[in-house]
């Protein structure tokens, strides 16, 4: 078996210290990633509650208008019914 001296461990600490340097900075890849994508998450948010905005306006705008629409058959149905002079 080999000996266990002074210098192995401090060869063995480099080696793990250099592989703690690399997961370190692997770490700190994975959050700058994360931050991106809860940045880009959030945009994509802000889009959809624009795009619920629209669709609410549009929806309102047609219940205007199929208002009008009945409210203008209803007449010209009246004014088919209406005696003529």
């Amino acid at each position: 078996m080999a000996e266990v001296t002074s210098e192995l461990m401090f060869e063995l600490l480099k080696k793990l210290h250099q592989r703690f340097d690399k997961v370190d900075f692997a770490i700190s890849e994975l959050r700058a990633d994360n931050q991106t994508m809860r940045a880009q998450l959030h945009a994509l948010q802000g889009d959809v509650n624009n795009l619920r905005a629209t669709v609410g306006h549009f929806e309102s705008r047609l219940d205007r208008i199929d208002n009008r629409l009945e409210l203008r058959e209803f007449q010209e149905a009246q004014a088919r019914f209406e005696p003529q002079p």
